[in-house]
């Protein structure tokens, strides 16, 4: 089927990945490498993480359920310090890509994040939160979980984009840092791409959609 529409993960995607944000906290801290990941992985849809991305808890609460957490395996981490890690920076190259993408297909961002911040991309820095507000003009629509209540991998929201879109799953182009998103994206009929670096997105997206960049 002929792609209609690009839809795009945030974090990770959009930006410098939280990952490497978490693994230099850990390694400044003296903290097992990839510990908060695994502390997000326990639990999956009940845990803190989870909870904030639906927004079932403030970010308060949040900061005490995941310390929480962090003490059943060991390890003494505020959730507060972990939010303040979540905004990257932007990949302008990755910006231009989508701006080439809108003007021959609709555009769509899922995004899970948390309630804490300013704007969609939820930053802590007000221009930063302005160069973000930018990228999601960009979109024709955008699903954040905080306010929908709803998460990835759940796959109604990958379906309730596509509603939105009026596209077919078939017809769709899903990129995301994370294979567990990509996973239920893929199984309903879209062309996945999974983000491990700047260039290789641009050289995936290239030979998915046809355009070079």
């Amino acid at each position: 089927m002929t792609i209609e529409a690009v839809i795009w993960d945030f974090g990770g995607v959009f930006t410098t990945s939280p990952f490497d944000a978490f693994n230099r906290y850990e390694l400044e801290r003296g903290l097992p490498h990839d510990i908060i990941r695994r502390i997000n992985s326990i639990n999956p849809d009940t845990n803190a993480w989870a909870r904030i991305e639906r927004s079932d808890v403030d970010a308060a609460t949040f900061d005490r359920l995941f310390a929480g957490e962090a003490k059943a395996l060991g390890h003494d981490i505020r959730g507060a310090d972990v939010l303040a890690l979540l905004s990257g920076d932007l990949r302008p190259r990755v910006v231009a890509a989508l701006k080439a993408c809108k003007a021959r297909f609709k555009v769509g961002c899922i995004t899970n994040n948390a309630p804490t911040g300013k704007g969609a991309g939820m930053s802590s820095s007000s221009y930063k939160a302005q160069q973000i507000a930018d990228v999601f003009s960009q979109f024709d629509h955008v699903i954040e979980s905080s306010k929908a209540g709803l998460r990835k991998p759940d796959p109604r929201i990958y379906l309730m984009m596509c509603d939105a879109l009026g596209v077919k799953p078939e017809a769709c182009v899903y990129l995301d840092d994370l294979g567990i998103n990509l996973k239920p994206a893929r199984e309903m009929g879209m062309t996945t791409i999974k983000v491990l670096s700047e260039d290789q997105l641009l050289h995936d997206l290239a030979g998915a959609v046809g355009i070079s960049f």
